[in-house]
């Protein structure tokens, strides 16, 4: 039978048309993959199905009933529930003031009961998680079963998952994908959005790729591979498998010791860390979100200031290249031009500053040889960057930190929320400055990407480094333990 049916389905911008005559059928009780490029119109797509957007053209069927989405409150009286990458949940409440968080017009609110309420669909749906507990004490995978428990609570009978896995370990993704398959069962249908393509053939029946606006194809995951996926996503031929040369490190670059960081609130973020990292080595840092990583990178870029301990460079003039976690907030300035933010960091010097004034045609001309080399796709150099996909975004954070041949490169978080398509771009572009001679700190919560770019990969867990291992002597299950607080043995 099938659940939701969407015809001819068109959403412009402006001049952009972002869905072009989507056709898409979700049968009852199974789990659905969107895959598509960054800007492939998947967010906008789903936005429709949620009410947040209203669709310009086509029709939406529920059960082959024609409905009209007009709200996000009007979705979820339909019995659909969007679950977010970024968890829309009030860290100070309980677990179970959070699920019925604008639900309740009763003046009187029997607490005890709503929490035995809670407790009994949490148990039915294999949800485990304490209803009384403040959703700041919880870890990141208690969360997501907070967030999941939320839209079952509101009858949710239609489930949207975007990025769920994206901040989980591999034992936090494992317990979701039951999790999920549970739900199924149980008669929910689910659309899940993914940039994982392991992840979407293991758990899903059916995958739809989208590009560029359109409905490329409709398939059922075992008759699909992920190189096939990649390439109907990209549309071209793409190398999952990475080339990286083998390890030669040189001369140490950087030597920190007894590494002590605060965070914004005063509190001890990193401990006790001490590493060395050489030229032409990548170490990673592999950790769940929240766990010291950006309070490390930001000291050693000199961004933030350590509490105690040594940072040491062992080179005349050491340059570092940064790549924050959030491109957006942090990597550019997004009312700026391309052209504009690639020049951020140089703008005083020849040959873009002349006298004290901006040498426009030499800033141009710079702009445009680079976004070719680096395929920053876009119609021009004057273009906002806010009008640019997430891809292309971090294409420009790249381009401008690793313009000066940096002797240290720390990426934070470089790929994250990225295609394949773009993830292979920056992985690429790394490996040949790791070639280079740069020393290469690399962080993420991709725990398959650590593991293939990485030489050595230090697990840090509540601000310290409790295990640095070879990564090519090491196993996803034994760092994935290590991220979760376990001990490795």
């Amino acid at each position: 039978m099938i659940y939701l049916r969407l015809e001819k389905i068109c959403k412009y911008f402006g001049s952009f048309l972002a869905n072009d005559n989507i056709n898409l059928s979700i049968e009852a009780g199974k789990i659905h993959a969107i895959l598509g490029e960054n800007g492939a119109g998947k967010t906008t797509l789903m936005n429709l199905i949620s009410g947040l957007y209203q669709p310009d053209a086509g029709q939406i069927y529920l059960q082959e009933q024609p409905v009209k989405i007009t709200s996000p409150n009007e979705a979820i009286k339909l019995g659909i529930g969007m679950i977010y990458q970024h968890f829309m949940l009030i860290p100070q409440l309980t677990v179970t003031e959070n699920i019925i968080l604008g639900t309740n017009s009763n003046w009187r609110l029997n607490l005890r009961q709503k929490q035995q309420e809670i407790a009994a669909l949490s148990q039915a749906y294999g949800l485990a998680i304490d209803p009384t507990v403040k959703v700041e004490n919880l870890s990141v995978g208690a969360q997501q079963r907070v967030e999941i428990l939320k839209v079952l609570y509101r009858q949710a009978k239609l489930l949207i998952l975007d990025e769920p896995t994206a901040v989980l370990t591999p034992p936090e993704v494992a317990s979701l994908i039951t999790i999920l398959r549970q739900l199924a069962c149980a008669g929910k249908t689910i659309i899940f959005i993914s940039h994982k393509l392991e992840e979407v053939i293991n758990l899903c029946d059916t995958v739809t790729v989208l590009r560029r606006g359109k409905v490329v194809t409709t398939t059922k995951t075992q008759a699909a591979t992920p190189q096939q996926l990649a390439e109907l996503m990209v549309g071209r031929e793409v190398v999952l498998q990475l080339n990286k040369s083998p390890v030669s490190p040189g001369k140490i670059v950087l030597s920190v010791q007894n590494l002590d960081v605060e965070d914004e609130r005063g509190l001890t973020a990193v401990r006790n860390i001490s590493f060395q990292i050489r030229a032409g080595e990548i170490l990673g840092i592999a950790g769940v979100d929240g766990n010291g990583q950006r309070e490390l990178a930001d000291a050693i870029a000199f961004l933030r200031s350590a509490k105690q301990g040594k940072i040491e460079f062992f080179t005349n003039e050491t340059s570092i290249g940064y790549i924050p976690e959030d491109r957006q907030k942090t990597g550019l300035v997004l009312q700026f031009t391309i052209a504009q933010n690639l020049i951020l960091k140089n703008f005083k010097i020849l040959p873009f500053c002349r006298y004290f004034l901006l040498q426009k045609t030499a800033i141009a001309n710079y702009a445009k040889s680079t976004m070719q080399e680096f395929d920053i796709r876009a119609p021009g150099e004057n273009l906002q960057v806010s009008q640019l996909s997430g891809g292309n975004q971090q294409k420009i954070v790249l381009a401008r930190e690793l313009a000066q041949k940096p002797d240290l490169i720390i990426a934070m978080q470089p790929t994250r929320g990225l295609d394949v398509g773009a993830t292979q771009a920056v992985h690429s572009r790394l490996l040949q400055e790791c070639d280079r001679g740069a020393a290469i700190l690399y962080i993420s919560t991709e725990l398959e990407e650590v593991m293939s770019m990485s030489d050595r990969i230090a697990v840090i867990y509540r601000g310290e480094f409790i295990a640095v291992l070879d990564a090519q002597k090491t196993t996803v299950e034994e760092i994935g333990l290590l991220m979760a607080g376990g001990s490795g043995e």
